[in-house]
């Protein structure tokens, strides 16, 4: 079957019509803690280090659990929605707000003491104690985000990207002036720089909660609050464990990789450049995480609705964009390598270190847009419990265990650490490949029509059973 077969313009508009928002969507959520600790840093270098390290902190131990969790509404509402179980859209959404929420109790635990698991890990005790402010002052948006991020599933899955769109690029301008407001107005500090965090994340998960009740592209999906989110939790807890653990393997490992360079010769550097490529990596990935985010709900849509050669069509046309988006990044950064270190540092041995790292930093880029795609298409699938297995392999059997040999070993440096997250990123997405270039999707659509109805049908079953038993005999 040629890939230019009939209909691939209309799956790419389709995919591109939810991919273009998406990025947007995830750049104004993104920057909201960046603002943060820019208005932070005009404050005093000891503050910046506490936000900057808090940050980080609260990053790997909470709100990428949030989004794990929050990413098996990919599998449960598109395919729901994909059948036309509108109400159970909803219903799932509902569910997950339930789990969520009971997850941020021992996560709001951790971040209030803060500073005895920093000192533990070796670090500053007077930056530990700004950390632990900061992180305590943060603990009110995880509510806000466990909100948030099942909200933007359910409209994702039901293609309602625009007013997102404008609900947070409202909240984003919303946020410079808090900002302004409560750190340098008021004066309130590092604190007035986690207060604004907290009620910027509010203000937007209201935004669309509103828009929820009182929009009529809502109106089949949400039906409002219902007992029936408490039935079937342990369905929900079997992808949202696997699709927890498939994000955070994942954001972790480049945690690692940051407190690995600082154990390596002129650790300064280290941590500057690969700090520096990391966050290069991020602000280029959230291109394929919309690609991601549409095949997600392509996929998982035309499983639900029973449509095998479409879901594989759109698996075709996503791999293509992935590839295009991927080549295009690449040689952006290769043509811009040399002046690419002056955007983030004035200083000559950074940008230099900088500009001998890109090539690595581009080939990493151009690995992660096709395997941030095959990651969409798993959770589109409902292969989170797969996809956890893969990352595991890949970066803490194969990824972590080179960089280690590369950097320390083989003296490479930061360069070796790097190479290790590419390598990692290669594995995983061969790994993906593979199982997608073998997916039989006739059967994954029976998957599908059985997670949807399945449950359905058993409950209507028991209900018709104890009916007939409660009728007497005549």
């Amino acid at each position: 079957m040629g890939i230019w077969e009939k209909g691939i313009a209309e799956e790419a508009k389709k995919q591109l019509w939810l991919a273009g928002p998406m990025v947007f969507v995830c750049v104004f959520q993104y920057s909201l803690q960046v603002i943060s600790l820019m208005f932070v840093g005009h404050l005093d270098e000891l503050l910046l280090a506490g936000a900057s390290l808090a940050a980080s902190f609260v990053n790997v131990t909470g709100f990428s659990v949030l989004i794990g969790m929050s990413c098996a509404l990919d599998t449960f509402c598109g395919q729901s929605y994909g059948a036309q179980e509108y109400h159970m859209v909803g219903i799932h959404m509902q569910r997950a707000i339930v789990v969520i929420m009971l997850v941020t109790i021992p996560l709001t635990i951790i971040w209030a003491f803060l500073k005895p698991i920093l000192v533990v890990l070796h670090q500053d005790k007077t930056i530990a104690a700004q950390a632990q402010l900061y992180a305590r002052y943060l603990i009110p948006s995880l509510s806000a985000n466990a909100l948030l991020r099942c909200i933007v599933k359910f409209l994702q899955t039901q293609y309602i990207v625009f007013p997102m769109v404008l609900a947070t690029g409202f909240t984003t301008l919303i946020h410079v002036l808090l900002s302004w407001l409560l750190v340098l107005k008021f004066e309130l500090g590092i604190k007035g720089a986690a207060i604004a965090f907290c009620i910027s994340n509010w203000i937007n998960t209201v935004l669309l909660a509103l828009y929820i009740k009182f929009s009529s592209s809502c109106k089949s999906t949400w039906t409002g609050f219902s007992r029936e989110c408490f039935h079937n939790i342990p369905q929900f807890l079997r992808l949202a464990f696997p699709s927890t653990l498939m994000v955070c393997l994942e954001m972790w490992t480049f945690e690692l990789m940051v407190l690995l360079s600082g154990a390596l010769p002129n650790p300064k550097l280290q941590t500057s450049v690969l700090s520096i490529c990391f966050n290069t990596a991020g602000m280029f990935w959230m291109i394929p995480f919309g690609v991601s985010a549409a095949v997600s709900t392509r996929i998982s849509n035309e499983l639900g609705a029973g449509r095998p050669k479409d879901a594989y069509l759109a698996v075709k046309v996503t791999l293509l964009v992935s590839l295009i988006v991927g080549a295009l990044e690449f040689t952006l950064l290769m043509l811009t390598r040399n002046i690419w270190g002056r955007i983030f540092t004035n200083v000559p041995e950074v940008f230099h270190y900088m500009a001998s790292m890109t090539p690595i930093l581009a080939s990493s880029v151009f690995v992660d847009s096709i395997q941030t795609a095959c990651s969409g298409i798993a959770r589109g699938c409902g292969w989170q419990k797969l996809g956890a297995y893969v990352n595991l392999g890949s970066y803490y059997l194969v990824g972590v265990p080179f960089a280690i040999v590369l950097a320390f070993v083989l003296h490479m440096n930061g360069k070796g650490l790097l190479l290790g997250i590419v390598l990692a990123l290669t594995m995983q997405g061969v790994c993906f490949l593979l199982v997608t270039l073998r997916t039989n999707w006739e059967k994954e659509a029976n998957k599908a029509a059985i997670r949807v109805r399945g449950k359905r049908v058993q409950a209507d079953a028991h209900s018709l059973q104890s009916e007939q038993n409660a009728t007497p005999s005549s």
